[in-house]
């Protein structure tokens, strides 16, 4: 019988504050040094998210995932399935995004989140949500303090129920799976591969701290030299980022 692969380790809450005060790109910038994945191709959405409430900044949590069909109404036959489903979110530890993967897409026939389904999900330790579906009552989500990256705003619920949990899901062309670490805002978001999760903060901060101090720094302190010594400078800075990141992890660290 084949081994099961153990878990990884869960970051602390201090470990989850620090990243969550790091951008999405910054944080995609220390990943791209640790991973043994494709970094142009692996962990971030593929299609266009929009985030609805900017001002809350950025999220981070465990994945836990929903898949739901609101334009068809057979899904209603399962009486029990929001208790189960609810019941899978409380007993899985926190903080948590809730990933919501809607089988009317393209279509937005009705929204899985709205005022209710945000408070109690907030009550159960979930922070936010992405959802390639739709979403309703921005205004008392906002007040819940349930972050939303979703397709669109619609009116209604229609027949939103969820349909399976727990499960891998495909949203804005990224595969989730149950307790994968995400980190996401304004400029969409990653999904971290287990084995990186670990590596994640201390990459991340080494990386803006490295832009910090050579490239930026070159780049915005004022100085009485030409054009061409600009340049200069920069080229000296882009080559002691490299060495940094080199040194660190071993690859040349690349900037935009």
């Amino acid at each position: 019988m084949p081994k099961k692969k153990s878990p990884s380790a869960r970051l602390t809450s201090g470990q989850l504050l620090q990243l969550k005060r790091w951008n999405t790109p910054t944080v995609y910038n220390g990943w791209e040094q640790i991973t043994r994945h494709d970094a142009a191709a692996e962990g971030f959405n593929l299609e266009e998210t929009r985030d609805f409430m900017p001002q809350m900044g950025p999220m981070v949590g465990y994945a836990v995932t929903v898949v739901c069909e609101p334009g068809n109404r057979i899904h209603k036959k399962n009486a029990a399935a929001f208790e189960e489903y609810y019941r899978y979110v409380a007993e899985t530890p926190g903080p948590k995004i809730v990933v919501v993967q809607d089988l009317d897409k393209p279509r937005a026939l009705g929204a899985f989140w709205g005022e209710v389904n945000a408070s109690v999900h907030r009550a159960l330790g979930c922070v936010g949500t992405i959802t390639d579906g739709a979403i309703r009552d921005l205004d008392e989500m906002n007040a819940a303090g349930f972050k939303a990256l979703a397709r669109r705003l619609c009116v209604g619920h229609a027949h939103s129920w969820p349909v399976r949990w727990g499960c891998e899901v495909e949203v804005f062309g990224r595969k989730v799976r149950p307790g994968q670490l995400i980190h996401a805002d304004k400029h969409g978001f990653l999904v971290i591969p287990n084995e990186d999760a670990t590596g994640l903060l201390d990459a991340a901060a080494f990386m803006d701290g490295n832009e910090c101090h050579t490239l930026i720094a070159a780049a915005t302190r004022d100085r009485p030299e030409s054009a061409p010594g600009t340049l200069d400078a920069i080229r000296e800075a882009a080559a002691a980022f490299g060495r940094e990141a080199a040194g660190k992890f071993g690859r040349k660290g690349e900037w935009q």
